[in-house]
Order: C-alpha cells, then sequence, then structure tokens
C-alpha cells in the first residue's frame, strides 16, 4: 500500500456495474490511492461478482494513470445477509412493487452493512474516504441510498470508531444520462465502452446480448433504468453537438469562412 495522507486515500463500494465502476473512475481521478470492496451475498445476478474481475482488468491494462493508483480488492464473503433478507434479489421470484411503494428488490440494511464493512476494513488499511454509487434522483426509492441516509452513518461510523471518515456519492444529485456524460469526462469514450460491454447491471443476470447500453434483459427496473439513461444521453450529446457545429457555422461564416 502506498504511504499518503488518508484523506487522499479511498475506498470504493466496487459492485462491477455502471454506477460503481463510473464511481471507481471518479476516485482514481480524485485520489492518490484507491483500494476496492465488493461483496457475494448470494445475490441473484452473480454475472457482477465476475465482471468485478474483468472491469479491474481492463481499468489497469487501458487506464496506465489510473492503474498507478489502483491497489488491492476486497471480495467479502457476506452470504449471511442473502440468508436473512426477502428480496427479488436474493430469491428467483416476481419483480414486483410492496407496501410503501418500495420494490422488492430492495434488500434491508444492505448499503448500510456494506459501508459499515467497508469502513472497518479502511480503518485497517488507513485508508480515508468511503465512496459509493447511492444515488437520489434515479433510483427504486431505496431509503439507503438517500442522501440523509449516508450523512447520518458518517457520523455513526466516526463515532463508533473514533475516526474521520469521509462517505462520498458522487452519482446522488445526477440522474443516469448525467452518470453516462460523467463517465465520458472522466474516461472519454475507452471508459464508456469498458461500461457497456463490461460490467452488470441486470437484476436476472441476463448477459447474452449486447445492447448499445450494455448486456441485460432489458425489462428489469435495472435494466430499464439503465437503457433510459443512455438514450437521453445520446440525445443531449446530439443536441449538443448540432448547438456546437451550427455555432461554428456561424462563426465561420462571420469571418468570411467558406464551409
Amino acid at each position: 500500500m502506498i504511504m499518503t495522507s488518508a484523506t487522499d486515500t479511498a475506498l470504493v463500494l466496487f459492485s462491477g456495474g455502471q454506477d460503481s465502476t463510473t464511481c471507481l473512475a471518479w476516485a482514481l481521478s480524485c485520489y492518490s490511492y484507491v483500494e476496492t470492496i465488493g461483496f457475494d451475498y448470494g445475490q441473484r445476478h452473480k454475472a457482477e461478482l465476475r465482471c468485478r474481475i474483468d472491469v479491474l482488468a481492463k481499468i489497469r491494462e487501458c487506464f496506465p494513470a489510473w492503474a498507478s493508483k489502483l491497489g488491492e480488492d476486497h471480495l467479502i464473503d457476506f452470504s449471511v445477509l442473502g440468508k436473512i433478507t426477502d428480496s427479488a434479489l436474493t430469491q428467483k421470484v416476481a419483480i414486483t412493487m410492496e407496501a410503501g411503494n418500495l420494490p422488492n428488490t430492495f434488500v434491508p440494511g444492505r448499503n448500510l452493512l456494506f459501508m459499515t464493512i467497508g469502513a472497518a476494513i479502511a480503518y485497517r488499511r488507513g485508508l480515508g474516504v468511503l465512496v459509493g454509487g447511492m444515488c437520489e434522483i434515479d433510483f427504486s426509492g431505496y431509503p439507503d441510498c438517500r442522501d440523509d441516509t449516508m450523512k447520518a452513518l458518517q457520523v455513526v461510523l466516526n463515532l463508533g470508531m473514533d475516526s474521520h471518515f469521509i462517505i462520498k456519492t458522487p452519482l446522488m444529485w445526477i440522474d443516469k444520462a448525467e452518470t453516462w456524460q460523467l463517465a465520458n469526462d472522466l474516461g472519454g469514450d475507452r471508459l464508456v465502452k469498458l461500461i457497456c460491454e463490461d460490467t452488470h447491471t441486470c437484476y436476472l443476470n441476463i448477459r447474452d446480448e449486447l445492447h448499445p447500453w450494455g448486456y441485460g434483459c432489458g425489462k428489469c427496473p435495472a435494466c430499464q433504468l439503465r437503457r433510459r439513461g443512455f438514450d437521453a444521453w445520446c440525445d443531449r450529446k446530439t443536441v449538443t453537438q448540432f448547438i456546437s457545429e451550427s455555432q461554428d457555422g456561424e462563426k465561420g461564416k462571420a469571418n468570411g469562412i467558406c464551409c
């Protein structure tokens, strides 16, 4: 492990999905040293565990500047979570809406437990920043993805461990289209291509067809959110490009340039 200030080191909750990969790229752009942590909790979409390895390898291969900052990966056996929860993410049941307007894909306490275990490892490793892909804009209403939850958890973790952890959630206030844009800003076409081809989001564990936005069934809530965000991002790019080209054309005419 590279010796540096704790505030310049981070541990990223890294599932192998679009959001956590974008957060990993963000952390690698912001901090001098970054480690990752993932959890095998009996999830139905186990493809994400395989994708984690592929994504980390691709980042090391395709982004040399980031590779030098990317440290150890921690995969935690947390199968007990799948045994104590009743969720469509851990059992082969249809995805439906439950009482309280929450989908049955909600795994109670998941993010709270993941962040707590992450903090325990960060404490041992001397890492000062915990990074998660929680979002309160384009999300399924999970209460443990809310900004208030993360702020309260930061207080609890620091009190309980007598530490000074900072929880960062770079996606908290942006939608999925902006998440695609953030990935493009951080790593360009290479990172967008990596996210499309190597990350996994589909709740039903489908990876037999590559869509423009990535692999998946295209029907589950996670796939629909990812696809809508990608389509919206492409539409925004088209509009932005059209405006830019129009402005360039007007400048050319003003300068007497024939296009």
